[in-house]
């Protein structure tokens, strides 16, 4: 972080110089499902993992960011059992050797980063890999894998626009990069009807063949189970463990992703990843570590890195259901930086929140001051107060509860960075 520049560069030229340094590892790899969306990639590569190992495959995992350590970006597949995130050594020795090969020459630290992914993933055999882009598709540095088994696009919406574009149908052009001539996409469901336009125009103009949801696949709830279609049948199946209705349509991509990369896809398999898939900081809830000592006697409290309108209004969905099952008042405690909207993060809450409470990021330059933060949900329509730490919004909450209300719902969020922040206070760090 010291060395190279922070942010974003986007472009192929300086990875593909690299890659080509180091004997292009990228060119070696297992089959690549490879992943674009602003919102769900991390979710559905959660479910493409759960689904392949429940298969006794091995499956590599590329994520990104980190929430805590640098290690988490990297899951190294073994066969017939879960995946481990990657040794502090073997991932040390790989920066190394891309540094050296970099030799001093301009490059970001994201692209480093892609450069040891393809030196573990083609180092360590496996049955697939599973690679999230970091932003946009056609320039991101993941975008030099040129053959992959399936391309998966998952939902699209406004975020990164100084980056992608302002209108979801230039984001959703940037996303549909990551499409190859002749190779499998899936696309998730899309809230807009412009960027699924984008994306099956973009398909077709390749020769792609390809499966949309809501057309070629789709899942339900129904008495208590997910129901999942497509072109080769049906399948009920437990109801994901991962909360919130908006997780159907992203295990449904998963499922659709798996078959289209070649994989054979049971039932069995289905049923076990459903039940099996995990994936830290989205919706988890927190049920010990060290902030639990700060927060009100019973709370429930949840915490989730959606930092965009879009994902706010998903997580703000799961929350009313939540409520539906069980009556909470509900909290929020949020942190944010600024290449984000957080006005229309705040408005997916309105109605549902009694008060939010402002905290800093830790460490992070690009933080939005929590007195501006307070102004921004004002300006939602919801009661907003700055706080200096997650502990003491914790405590703040304790002190404006009824005495006869029930224990509260805390939703910590905003930002992955301050779930990051979070899990690390917490002593509870992704394994």
């Amino acid at each position: 972080m010291g060395l190279h520049p922070k942010g974003f560069d986007l472009s192929l030229d300086r990875i593909t110089r690299l890659l080509d340094v180091l004997g292009n590892p990228h060119r070696k790899l297992p089959p690549v499902i490879h992943v674009a969306g602003t919102n769900g990639k991390g979710s559905v590569t959660a479910f493409c993992r759960a689904l392949l190992e429940a298969g006794g495959y091995s499956a590599h995992v590329h994520t990104s960011p980190h929430l805590v350590n640098w290690h988490e970006r990297y899951r190294i597949g073994v066969k017939g059992g879960r995946g481990q995130l990657v040794d502090d050594a073997v991932f040390a020795e790989a920066v190394r050797r891309v540094a050296d090969a970099n030799a001093g020459q301009h490059i970001t630290v994201f692209e480093i980063l892609t450069a040891v992914t393809f030196i573990l993933f083609s180092e360590h055999p496996a049955d697939a890999a599973i690679i999230e882009v970091g932003l946009g598709g056609r320039f991101d540095a993941t975008n030099v894998i040129s053959d992959p088994a399936v391309s998966v696009i998952m939902p699209i919406s406004l975020d990164h626009q100084p980056y992608l574009g302002d209108r979801v149908e230039l984001i959703a052009a940037e996303k549909a990069g990551i499409m190859k001539p002749g190779f499998p996409v899936v696309i998730g469901h899309q809230e807009y009807d412009a960027a699924l336009d984008v994306l099956m125009s973009t398909a077709e103009r390749l020769h792609c063949p390809s499966a949309v949801f809501g057309q070629d696949f789709m899942a339900h709830e129904e008495y208590g189970r997910l129901v999942y279609q497509d072109e080769f049948g049906l399948a009920d199946l437990p109801l994901p463990r991962l909360p919130g209705r908006h997780q159907y349509a992203n295990a449904a991509a998963a499922i659709r992703a798996v078959k289209a990369a070649g994989f054979t896809v049971t039932e069995t398999m289905m049923e076990k990843a459903m039940s099996s898939v995990e994936w830290p900081g989205r919706l988890q809830r927190l049920s010990e570590g060290r902030l639990l000592s700060h927060a009100p006697a019973g709370a429930e409290i949840w915490i989730d890195g959606g930092h965009n309108p879009g994902a706010g209004e998903v997580i703000a969905e799961a929350m009313a259901n939540f409520e539906e099952r069980q009556s909470r008042p509900l909290f929020l405690i949020t942190g944010m930086i600024n290449t984000k909207d957080p006005v229309g993060y705040f408005k997916a809450f309105t109605g549902l929140v009694e008060k939010v409470f402002c905290v800093p990021i830790r460490g992070s330059e690009a933080m939005i001051d929590p007195v501006i933060l307070s102004n921004a949900a004002y300006d939602a329509g919801l009661v907003a107060e700055p706080m200096s730490t997650v502990g003491d919004a914790l405590e703040a909450i304790k002190a404006v509860l009824d005495p006869e209300a029930l224990p509260p719902r805390i939703l910590v969020g905003g930002s992955l960075y301050l779930v990051g922040d979070v899990l690390s206070d917490n002593g509870t760090p992704p394994k």
